[in-house]
């Protein structure tokens, strides 16, 4: 059980020096439109979460990884490499049918990509 005020995981930003380049590029590999599209951030609605872009970050080292869900890691993997990802860590099977990757974007931030057959939004 999640504390009182702890609600989940909403959103993800990503640095985005070139905010124009980036919010194309992500147009192409989400096949959406942003929702809300503004020269001081841009934010995308992925499956009920938020993919947001900030001109005012600067990619650099990850500390924390988020991983945005996906039903066929393998095509999904080439998809974002079709576009100009480059792939950071290949696919690893991590049990009960559960695989993670990641790719890095043409701006430097590493997006991880799960296929998760267990997960269920409530």
């Amino acid at each position: 059980m999640m504390g009182a005020n702890v609600l989940g995981l909403r959103t993800v930003i990503y640095a985005a020096p070139n905010l124009t380049e980036t919010k194309e590029w992500y147009t192409n590999v989400l096949g959406i439109a942003p929702y809300f599209d503004e020269p001081f951030y841009v934010g995308f609605t992925v499956g009920g979460y938020e993919l947001g872009l900030d001109p005012n970050l600067q990619p650099g080292p990850v500390g924390a990884l988020a991983y945005w869900g996906v039903s066929a890691i393998e095509h999904s993997i080439q998809h974002w490499i079709s576009l100009g990802a480059t792939l950071k860590a290949d696919i690893q099977d991590v049990g009960e049918g559960i695989k993670v990757a990641s790719v890095c974007d043409p701006f430097g931030n590493v997006v991880g990509l799960i296929e998760n057959p267990h997960f269920k939004l409530p």
